[in-house]
């Protein structure tokens, strides 16, 4: 109950975080990106270290989550960071959520509901050797490098999503660097700080937080945000099993869990498509 708790948490301070980031990177010139100038620009914004801030306090939730639970379990609850983001916006913009976006959101959360139930995750039965964390970082190195350069030839929603896909693949392999991390926390401070997994957690945290500011940079919120949301969860639950050993129900179970996941994706789909949430987006961009 504890990770439930603080995974949900986390995922209401990610959304504000989000919220608060983007209303700061949006007045960011086109030409910083993927440049050094675009952090000094947004560090010198109040609005852009109070998202800072938020993205501090979800990231000791998350940690505190996965001290108490398993990727495969933290993680898709993350997923609830999206329609808080939406409702923040709405919130912040003053603007009335119609039954559509709150169908959007139901269908998120059943969807997440199901998937959980069906796949009933449990904890890792080992931690990863030198060669798998070597052959994860080759493998999630190489298709962010290669999605990045992607995009340079994108512009728009497409671009924005895009590095929204790249970030939330960012964050969920920062995530098993913060699970293996608290795993040896219970080894003693000696230990902890001794280890190389803490250090690799911050690198692979601030790369994942330059990318996501690049995704906002790039486009609406509304953009970046679906992508961002759904990737996290899925590549968190590849990365709980095959590094951590951690267990998900297979045989027909698979159906149910493929099924929520799908009521997530088309939940996020609606609610970026939310005529209320898109018209503030087009007000942000004008």
């Amino acid at each position: 109950m504890t990770a439930v708790v603080c995974a949900l948490l986390a995922a209401a301070s990610n959304a504000l975080a989000s919220v608060l980031q983007r209303r700061a990177a949006r007045c960011a010139p086109e030409e910083f990106a993927f440049r050094p100038a675009l952090l000094w620009s947004l560090i010198r914004r109040p609005v852009w270290l109070a998202g800072i801030a938020a993205l501090i306090a979800g990231f000791l939730l998350q940690a505190l989550a996965l001290s108490n639970g398993g990727l495969a379990l933290v993680q898709p609850l993350l997923v609830a960071e999206l329609p808080f983001t939406m409702i923040l916006l709405a919130r912040m913009s003053r603007i009335r959520l119609d039954r559509r976006t709150w169908g959007a959101v139901a269908a998120m959360t059943a969807g997440l509901a199901g998937f959980l139930a069906a796949a009933s995750p449990t904890p890792g039965r080992h931690m990863p050797g030198a060669l798998d964390w070597v052959l994860a970082a080759i493998v999630t190195v190489g298709a962010i490098v290669a999605v990045v350069a992607l995009s340079r030839l994108l512009s728009g929603t497409l671009r924005a999503a895009v590095l929204g896909a790249t970030a939330g693949t960012g964050f969920a392999f920062t995530a098993t660097f913060m699970k293996a991390t608290t795993n040896l926390a219970d080894q003693g401070m000696v230990v902890l700080l001794t280890s190389w997994e803490p250090y690799a957690m911050v690198a692979a945290g601030v790369g994942s937080v330059y990318l996501l500011q690049n995704a906002l940079q790039s486009g609406t919120l509304v953009a970046a945000q679906p992508a961002l949301t759904i990737t996290d969860p899925v590549a968190s639950v590849v990365y709980g099993v095959t590094l951590f050993g951690e267990g998900v129900r297979s045989g027909p179970w698979v159906i149910i869990e493929v099924a929520g996941f799908a009521l997530i994706l088309f939940g996020s789909v609606r609610l970026s498509q939310s005529r209320p949430i898109r018209m503030q987006a087009e007000i942000e961009t004008a």
